[in-house]
């Protein structure tokens, strides 16, 4: 065991009994929704996984340790806290040595439940090529840790704040499979189409966790990016929140934020304009992600 990590017992239990787990990032938390809706949906999201035949584990960092699942005190301590940092890797070694709390993203999420062997892991977006990244090169973490380690990701796809074109674009470079549940079109986070045709479909949990077996059996080592669109009729269509976007991106700009910072800004700025339109869809996404995330977990525990 890793003297790093700190593993729940429930978590614990079931990864023993070779029950199936699904892992989930604290960022969302800390620094993708307000509170109390935060802890309210992270609540949900593990009650959704247990109800659907697998064992959350939410993710983060504290006092020095990767902790793989929370109790309701930490979750609560992260939707209140203001200094919480945002952990992606290159945060992870100072953050555990110096023995602060932070909330991680996909990236350092894919990476501590690799090191504890969980397989299936549901976000809310994966970050990307952001916009203007010509000039900016502004292309995150969760790209090249997609590459390396061997987490499938359940998403509503790309964040439409990004550049989705360039990001499948990266996405085909590195080798990651990209494909979309149910449907012929990949999702654009908020709305369940966005105007890019997904590379790869398939229809069932089932066949999407053969070809995670399938994949790895080969020696083909990274994630694969599974891209489930949120219902209809809890989605912003996608012309509607692109203006919002143009926006936050301008807002953005004028303001300088750039870095870690710019993504949390842009959702927040997002949800105010839209008078919490967006933020209910993206509660209403994470939440249908947790569902499917666990059916393909039980389903590739039955391989």
């Amino acid at each position: 065991m890793n003297p790093y990590l700190d593993i729940q017992p429930e978590v614990k239990e079931a990864m023993a009994t070779g029950r199936p787990v699904v892992a989930l990032e604290s960022t969302i938390i800390s620094h993708g929704m307000p509170w109390p809706q935060n802890v309210e949906t992270a609540l949900e999201v593990e009650e959704l996984v247990r109800a659907n035949g697998a064992t959350p584990a939410t993710i983060a960092v504290f006092d020095g340790k990767c902790h793989v699942g929370l109790t309701r005190p930490q979750l609560e301590y992260f939707g209140q806290a203001e200094n919480v940092w945002k952990v992606s890797l290159r945060d992870l070694p100072f953050v555990i040595s110096q023995r602060l709390h932070g909330a991680t993203t996909v990236a350092a999420t894919m990476r501590i439940a690799a090191l504890a062997g969980i397989r299936v892991f549901v976000t809310g977006g994966i970050g990307g090529v952001h916009r203007g990244a010509e000039h900016s090169m502004d292309i995150s973490a969760d790209l090249t840790e997609m590459a390396q380690t061997s987490v499938a990701v359940v998403s509503a796809g790309i964040k439409s704040i990004l550049d989705i074109g360039l990001t499948l674009e990266y996405l085909e470079t590195k080798g990651i499979p990209v494909v979309t549940i149910g449907q012929d079109h990949l999702p654009g986070f908020y709305s369940n189409q966005s105007p890019f045709l997904s590379p790869l479909r398939l229809d069932t949990p089932a066949q999407i966790a053969d070809m995670l077996n399938t994949k790895w059996a080969l020696g083909l080592d990274g994630s694969v990016l599974i891209a489930n669109p949120v219902p209809a009729d809890q989605q912003v269509p996608n012309d509607e929140i692109e203006g919002y976007i143009q926006q936050a991106l301008a807002a953005a700009d004028a303001q300088q934020i750039t870095g870690k910072h710019i993504t949390p800004f842009l959702l927040k700025y997002i949800a105010t304009h839209t008078h919490g339109e967006s933020l209910q869809a993206n509660i209403a996404l994470i939440k249908n992600n947790a569902i499917t995330g666990a059916k393909i977990a039980s389903a590739l525990a039955l391989i």
